[in-house]
């Protein structure tokens, strides 16, 4: 949201609905829209993935009623919405840090940050009562918003049992919910999500693009998917997301030539489709991840070439 116009508002982007429709989009994923920490911030407006407190909205995008007003909007325009879910972490100024047994401590008992992402604080999962309240949150965003699911940020970071409980009380909310893991590991699909992240077909397609592969390496990824994942379970595939743009380079950076060719190729396998930030409009700049730094939509040379393209 932040990015996607000049206000990087909700009600700014619900302009954009029918554009998206036209394009033929079904599901409309937001990154995470709710408060981001201040405490080791970065940069000046910090992380979308450094959440303060899951149920409250970051008033830099707008009110829960203007979110509301988009998922009421894609709804009647034929759209799902899905919201990203960072179930692994919180800030490190989050309203949870007044239960210190929520998190992971290390041996002077400092909440440990998973990696190097020194603004957030690693949650604890041993803790009933935490489980229990981040389910609890995700129940509250289907009933308060009417969202269709959720796209579940290092979802193998988190314990299987958590996402198979969670799956299970949000389908008995809303049986047609939808879950995307942004992972590649089988059980999580056989045990609580729908689809995934076809990280090393990402990662071959872009080997090849620069020459260090050819269609045998393809070949071999989409065949050890096959064999890993069972019939039910939908690969997602991209050419790009926000940690690619931002931390790799865009598509045409790291594909070059070979970018108009693997998008056609992301659509025609079996599986769904992944359309980034301004991707359908041939955008080609790596997007600022913790400032604002909006989309030029009208700057953009080849912009029919690849709608045309994404349609």
């Amino acid at each position: 949201v932040r990015q996607y116009t000049t206000e990087g508002t909700f009600s700014a982007f619900e302009q954009h609905i029918p554009r998206l429709q036209e394009l033929g989009v079904d599901i409309l994923w937001f990154m995470p829209i709710q408060t981001i920490g201040e405490v080791e911030r970065k940069g000046s407006l910090g992380s979308y993935y450094s959440i303060q407190n899951y149920t409250e909205v970051n008033s830099e995008f707008g009110t829960l009623a203007d979110f509301k007003s988009v998922v009421e909007k894609a709804h009647a325009s034929g759209m799902k919405v899905i919201l990203d879910w960072v179930a692994n972490h919180t800030s490190r100024d989050a309203v949870w840090l007044e239960n210190e047994d929520w998190y992971v401590t290390d041996s002077l008992g400092n909440v440990e940050a998973p990696y190097d992402w020194s603004d957030v604080a690693k949650l604890n999962y041993n803790n009933d009562d935490m489980s229990e309240t981040m389910l609890e949150n995700m129940l509250w965003w289907v009933r308060e918003a009417d969202i269709d699911g959720f796209r579940c940020d290092v979802a193998n970071e988190v314990p299987t049992v958590f996402w198979e409980r969670a799956t299970d009380s949000l389908k008995a909310l809303k049986p047609n919910i939808f879950m995307l893991a942004e992972a590649e590991e089988p059980e999580l699909n056989s045990k609580a999500f729908d689809a995934y992240y076809a990280w090393d077909f990402h990662h071959k397609m872009n080997m090849v693009a620069q020459g260090d592969g050819n269609v045998d390496s393809l070949r071999a990824s989409l065949n050890k998917m096959n064999t890993r994942f069972d019939d039910r379970a939908i690969p997602m595939y991209f050419t790009s997301n926000h940690d690619e743009n931002s931390w790799s380079g865009t598509e045409f950076e790291r594909m070059g030539d070979a970018v108009t060719a693997f998008t056609a190729l992301s659509y025609v396998l079996p599986g769904m489709p992944l359309i980034y930030n301004g991707q359908e409009v041939g955008f080609d700049r790596r997007l600022e991840f913790f400032e604002k730094d909006n989309i030029d939509w009208s700057a953009v040379v080849s912009k029919d070439e690849f709608t045309d393209l994404y349609k």
